[in-house]
Order: C-alpha cells, then sequence, then structure tokens
C-alpha cells in the first residue's frame, strides 16, 4: 500500500433509497442504523439526500433526517449531498442549520447542490423551474452571507449568525466554477466517467479563490464501490441500482430497489438493456485487493482529498459487508509497517 490510501478520508452517502416490499419508514430507520454502524468503522462523514416525488427514495427532507442521525450517533460528522438551494430560501436553509450545528457543534456539514427536481411535476409542486438552477451562484452567496452577518435586508439570521458550518459545492455541471470561485470544497463525480471528472477537478483547481471557509482546494470524489470476497459478488451489489437507473431513464419514474436476483429474470426492451449494462460498468468493485489498487489509481490521478462512497443495494447484509471491507483496506493502509 502506498500512503495515499492511509491519509485520504472515506466517507458515505445514503440516499434513504426505499427496496420492493418494504416501506419509507423501514428506509429511514435504515439510515439512522447504517449511521451508527459505519460510525463504528470510523468514517468520517454521513450525508443524507434530498430528491421529491421519487417513488425509490425516502429522503425528502435532508435536514430532519440529519437531525436524526446527529442525535443517534456521537462522533461521526453528518450532513447534506446536499441540499437543493434553488427549492429553498437561502434565510431558511441557514436556519435550519444553525439549529444542527447549535444542536451538534463541530460535526454538521452544509453540502449544497443546484438541482431542481427530477421531474416537471415534482418542478411545479415546489413552484420552482429549470431555469432557477441558473441562479445557484447568488443563492449560494446570499447563503454564505448568513452566517457572516453582512445580509443587505438587516435580517439577523439566528442562530445561523457567526456559526461556522463548513459548506460543499455539489459540482453539477458549473458546479466546479461556481466552487472555485467561492472558495469551497467541491464534491465531484462520477467515477464512470474518469476523464471529465479529472476535467472539473482541474478546472475547479485552476480557477479556485481562497475564501475564509477555504484557504485551499479541497476535492471530495463521489462514486459507487462495491466490495465482496469475490468479484461477481461485488458485481452482483451494483444490479438493483443499475436496473432502477435504466428503468427511470425508459420510463421517467426511479422505482425502488429490487433484488438482484428479480433483475436476472427480467426480459428487457433493447433500450433498457443498453442502458441497464452500461450502469453496470465503471465503477470500483472486486476483492478488497481489487479495491485497494483501484482506488489507489483514482487518488493518484485526482489528486483528491476524500472519497465520497454512494453505493445502494437490495441486500442490506452485503452492503454493510462491502462498506466493512473497504474500511478494512483503509485501516490496513494506515496500519504502522512491521
Amino acid at each position: 500500500m502506498t500512503s495515499l490510501l492511509a491519509t485520504t478520508r472515506f466517507s458515505v452517502l445514503d440516499r434513504s433509497r426505499t427496496r420492493e416490499g418494504h416501506s419509507d419508514a423501514e428506509a429511514l430507520r435504515d439510515t439512522v442504523r447504517f449511521a451508527q454502524r459505519l460510525e463504528e468503522l470510523g468514517y468520517h462523514r454521513f450525508w443524507v439526500s434530498e430528491h421529491h416525488g421519487v417513488p425509490g427514495v425516502a429522503g425528502s427532507a435532508p435536514t430532519v433526517l440529519a437531525a436524526a442521525v446527529a442525535g443517534a450517533t456521537r462522533t461521526i460528522r453528518v450532513g447534506t449531498g446536499g441540499v437543493m438551494l434553488p427549492n429553498h430560501r437561502p434565510l431558511v436553509v441557514a436556519e435550519q442549520f444553525g439549529v444542527l450545528e447549535s444542536l451538534f457543534p463541530g460535526r454538521i456539514d452544509m453540502g449544497l447542490g443546484r438541482s431542481v427536481g427530477f421531474t416537471d411535476g415534482v418542478r411545479r409542486a415546489l413552484g420552482r423551474d429549470k431555469d432557477d438552477a441558473d441562479d445557484f451562484a447568488a443563492q449560494l452567496d446570499e447563503l454564505l452571507g448568513w452566517f457572516r452577518g453582512t445580509s443587505p435586508t438587516g435580517v439577523h439570521a439566528r442562530p445561523a449568525e457567526g456559526l461556522t458550518v463548513p459548506p460543499f459545492v455539489l459540482a453539477m455541471g458549473e458546479g466546479a466554477t461556481i466552487a472555485a470561485h467561492a472558495g469551497l470544497p467541491m464534491v465531484i463525480g462520477d467515477l464512470r466517467n474518469r476523464e471529465k471528472m479529472q476535467r472539473g477537478i482541474d478546472h475547479y483547481r485552476t480557477h479556485f479563490r481562497p475564501s475564509p471557509w477555504a484557504a485551499e482546494p479541497y476535492v471530495v470524489v463521489s462514486g459507487t464501490i462495491a466490495v465482496a470476497a469475490t468479484p461477481d459478488q461485488a458485481h452482483r451489489l451494483l444490479i438493483p441500482e443499475a436496473w432502477s437507473m435504466a428503468h427511470s431513464r425508459t420510463h421517467g419514474t426511479f422505482p425502488p430497489l429490487p433484488p438482484a436476483e428479480r433483475v436476472d429474470s427480467l426480459t428487457m426492451p433493447p433500450k433498457q438493456r443498453a442502458l441497464y449494462e452500461s450502469g453496470l460498468t465503471g465503477h470500483i468493485t472486486g476483492t478488497e485487493d481489487q479495491v485497494a489498487h483501484e482506488l489507489e489509481t483514482v487518488l493518484k490521478e485526482t489528486g483528491a482529498q476524500e472519497i465520497l462512497v454512494t453505493t445502494s443495494t437490495y441486500d442490506r447484509d452485503a452492503l454493510l459487508d462491502s462498506y466493512q471491507r473497504l474500511a478494512r483496506i483503509v485501516d490496513e493502509a494506515r496500519a504502522p509497517s512491521a
């Protein structure tokens, strides 16, 4: 092992994915229990996501869910990956994170994205349209202003003002430029398109402007990582998510995760089959030795300071086993040489 794995932070984004035959409530409780277990395994952060009107995702209120996770854990950092800022007023977002930071001081992260909804119906329900994402940079500046107490309104965000909640920008589309100009840490994916990801990272580092929030660039690379006893077992972890993604691209709705065995028995139209097979490729999967080697390569190429693992699957026991194996890879890299 090189020192790269030993010095890299490993964190987790859990989307509270629903599963066939299981309720939304169960998915949310699974998320909280999962955070407790990952804290025991030594992961650095645990983030939750924001999705609206999606059958396959129970996590619709990330600051509420983050409060439940933080209340059930003691040491792991807790945050959002992310709050979709165009969906909300920046003052309200500042207040929510101010409350979280006040209740769980020194443990809260504020991951922010610029998505405005999965479908036209969701955007209408939120009172937003696609163009609202174009205002993300201004919304971000307003949000950070509430923490600094610089709002021209004369209003003060309580209890946010004066608190430091580390902000992160999810680099979708123009996100790398926005993160660089704002001087904020950047979360970028995905591992399936390494060249595009590297271009975004290079652009971010080139254009980064130091800020009160970050003196130098900080890159978090996100993506799916699946570790198992055999390459085939690791590959099977990818099947439910790949099928759900392919279904969403061909049917317009993102369904709950099915068991891998059910996907094996399905007959898919050619377009869906092609999307499904594409969704199985490009991730970091395999045995512990294989994954360690691939991670080392990614870290050398990107210079990332942190890896945010986003793996979801139907089999919760196999999912936890994958994260346990990944933690073991990192622990072994950090162990003193004999």
